[in-house]
């Protein structure tokens, strides 16, 4: 979770604690006033239940947040915990919310429950789909199966999650597309998980302008000439250059290859050595101009 994120969490049940607070303080004070205002009343007792369910789902959303976090504090970890902690307190906060929303018009939730039970079964028939994949997209969040930033291939679909939602995983192919794969799909469909282990299979990417687009095969036998029995790769890779984006004044390029090791620092000094060949090119090509 980054520093903005924690900020605005930090920020927003600080301000839930205080308009709580408020709220209490006023019952005491102006008793006689909510009993003359009956809708008065009940819209500050739907707003006192939903308050008061949220801090607590806060207070226990980080306090197994941070025992997670501590336990886990001396080993990495792979896995979805706080992302499921996250949507899990979510949909508890919106169903608060709608319950809250029920008690300030004067409803009795548990007798609009019961009247809707015909059309409660109806509805869980018609959203079976989505039920099951919420439910998929649950299991996914609380085990190390899958994690954001995995690269996998389910079924037919091949890419690096990026997401994680109720509903569906969000895959960025090779083409840089995002594809929703239903969270039921991973449970009913062949699955690769390419990161289950760190991969020594990695990308370097950049961008070059597109007057160079004319000079790219240079570029790719220097790269090709540079890496050849290079001795932290595979050699198993043909090392061809992808173009991955054309704009209005520029193309973006990766390559893809494996490296002897998975270790991220051979992965960094690999693609700082193509990157100064791409450096070097460019140079060259401006001065040819």
């Amino acid at each position: 979770m980054t520093a903005e994120k924690k900020h605005t969490n930090t920020f927003q049940f600080l301000a839930k604690l205080v308009l709580w607070i408020l709220l209490y303080t006023s019952f005491w004070y102006f008793q006689d006033f909510y009993k003359e205002h009956q809708l008065l009343d009940n819209a500050s007792n739907a707003l006192n239940l939903f308050l008061t369910a949220s801090i607590l789902y806060s207070i226990g959303r980080y306090i197994m947040i941070t025992l997670y976090n501590k336990r886990h504090e001396n080993r990495a970890v792979r896995g979805n915990f706080v992302l499921g902690i996250n949507r899990l307190t979510a949909v508890l906060n919106t169903s608060t919310a709608i319950i809250s929303v029920m008690l300030a018009l004067g409803i009795d939730p548990r007798e609009f429950v019961t009247s809707l039970t015909i059309v409660a079964m109806a509805i869980a028939v018609t959203f079976r789909e989505y039920i099951t994949n919420m439910l998929s997209g649950l299991f996914i969040m609380f085990n190390d199966q899958l994690s954001v930033g995995d690269r996998v291939k389910i079924g037919e679909y091949k890419g690096r999650i990026v997401d994680i939602t109720f509903s569906s995983l969000l895959i960025q192919d090779e083409e840089d597309d995002i594809v929703m794969v239903p969270n039921n799909l991973v449970f009913t469909s062949p699955m690769v998980n390419f990161s289950a282990h760190r991969s020594s299979l990695f990308s370097v990417r950049f961008e070059l302008p597109l007057q160079t687009a004319v000079e790219i095969d240079k570029l790719e036998a220097r790269i090709q000439k540079t890496l050849v029995n290079h001795p932290y790769l595979t050699g198993d890779d043909d090392l061809h250059l992808k173009v991955v984006e054309i704009g209005k004044d520029y193309v973006k390029y990766k390559m893809e290859m494996h490296a002897t090791s998975s270790s991220n620092k051979l992965h960094r000094q690999l693609e700082n050595e193509i990157l100064k060949e791409v450096l070097q090119f460019k140079r060259e090509y401006d001065l040819a101009q």
